[in-house]
């Protein structure tokens, strides 16, 4: 249930050593549809503050023999987004003042109304709100695309975006399968659009991106001091997603320790950060997605059958954008559109032998590559139309195979031989294996390259 007023549920902690304080303010919350905790002292205060992910917290700076005071640091600390308000009987300017210093957000002195209640909370969902849009807001800013992956003529698309937006909607795990650059992370965000999370944060990581000693802290947060380095504590992406999506990109590079743990969060929704024995809780829905077939890596061994089960419950299988023919030349109309907007390009459309040479390439790289190529396009061309000189070397068909001494680029032997190698490995660190790179160094090539 949410509040009929914001539309948005908090998650409040009241810590109040009064009973009847507790009680009433505890009355007036649920009525609004909020979810409340409560706490008699600072100690069961922290304890539930470890396992629960709070917006927002009422504490009373007299509880007992004991300083409210004290807490307020205390539990920022533990969630840096959490809104606190202050509420006593014994107000005081220089009260106030601390109070602010030490982070509370307000302030409010005993009696307090119903009223007042409700309004100061209301104002508290609608910074919440906002914070959830911009995290939401950054995460698509960095991966800013036309979302014109969706405009498709092929059956099996179509069938597949179908399955996803009934799917959205549960609670289910997806995993999304299938070639690199087919579009995996724009379903992946579209499906969290489109379910009932859509106001809460999404994050991505990037499996293969984050070394794998770090990968667990990026994940699940660190405590100050935990490792080399952690000077400040790290609530960690799940923590931060906290009611909304995190997905995890090429899970199948994850590190077997690192497995185990995220097996344990998606059965039980509980997690501990580095450096710290508290266990915690938080309500976040898991997207996956792998280039590489996770059933063969069951197989190999270099993947958890039981997390594979797990991720496998509802599996959408991308096409390679050689098998929908048919949507090479609407993709690439709406990527000429949008790069020619962003540069200021005035570009009327392809060439008769551009669009012949679009349509015949293979695009191992998929709908990434050919995004990469109109953008690259737009750029260099010129001309009113682009034609097939604007296009790179490796879309021609006579480049279709490269050797040592050929007359071209060593950018382009690079990339020729990258695309070879990655064709004919089953998995990003078998085929920076046979390149001698290390698996971070060809994932930044590879989206580089845009395969």
């Amino acid at each position: 249930m949410t509040s009929a007023i914001t539309g948005k549920m908090l998650q409040i902690l009241i810590v109040d050593d009064e009973p009847n304080i507790r009680k009433t303010l505890s009355y007036c919350l649920t009525a609004e549809g909020h979810s409340v905790i409560t706490a008699s002292n600072p100690s069961d205060a922290i304890q539930q503050a470890s396992r629960h992910s709070f917006d927002m917290a009422f504490i009373d700076l007299k509880l007992g023999n004991e300083s409210g005071m004290d807490l307020i640091p205390a539990l920022i600390s533990q969630s840096a987004w959490l809104k606190i308000v202050v509420i006593t009987a014994h107000a005081s300017i220089e009260s106030a003042v601390e109070a602010m210093r030490r982070g509370a957000s307000d302030y409010i002195t005993k009696p307090f109304t119903p009223e007042q209640v409700r309004l100061i909370t209301r104002q508290i969902a609608k910074i919440r709100e906002l914070e959830a849009e911009i995290s939401t807001l950054k995460e698509s800013m960095q991966s800013l695309e036309p979302e014109n992956l969706f405009q498709s003529k092929s059956a099996n698309m179509q069938r597949l975006i179908e399955t996803a937006r009934k799917a959205a909607d549960s609670e289910a795990i997806i995993l999304l399968q299938g070639e690199s650059g087919t579009g995996k992370s724009i379903l992946a965000r579209a499906i969290h659009q489109w379910s009932k999370r859509v106001g809460k944060p999404m994050a991505t990581v990037n499996c293969p991106a984050v070394p794998s000693e770090l990968l667990e802290s990026e994940l699940f947060g660190h405590a100050k001091g935990a490792f080399t380095g952690a000077v400040k504590d790290n609530p960690g992406r799940i923590a931060a997603c906290e009611g909304g999506t995190l997905f995890l990109d090429e899970i199948g590079d994850m590190a077997p320790a690192i497995q185990a743990k995220l097996l344990r969060f998606i059965q039980d929704k509980e997690y501990e950060r580095l450096g710290e024995s508290q266990l915690r809780k938080a309500d976040v829905r898991i997207l996956a997605a792998s280039n590489i077939d996770l059933s063969k890596r069951v197989a190999s061994g270099n993947f958890r059958e039981d997390l594979f089960y797990r991720l496998n419950v509802i599996t959408l299988q991308m096409p390679p954008l050689r098998e929908r023919p048919e949507d090479i030349l609407t993709l690439a109309t709406s990527f000429l559109a949008y790069f020619c907007q962003v540069n200021h390009k005035k570009i009327r459309g392809f060439s008769s032998d551009t669009e012949r040479l679009l349509v015949n390439y293979n695009w191992p790289g998929n709908v990434r590559e050919l995004r990469n190529t109109i953008e690259r396009a737009v750029i260099l061309g010129s001309n009113p139309l682009i034609e097939k000189t604007d296009l790179p070397g490796s879309i021609s068909p006579v480049s279709g195979v490269a050797c040592p001494g050929d007359m071209i680029s060593l950018a382009a032997l690079e990339e020729f031989h990258i695309k070879r190698v990655l064709g004919r490995t089953s998995s990003l660190q078998e085929a920076a294996d046979i390149l001698g790179i290390d698996q971070a160094t060809l994932w930044r090539k590879r989206k580089n390259l845009g395969l």
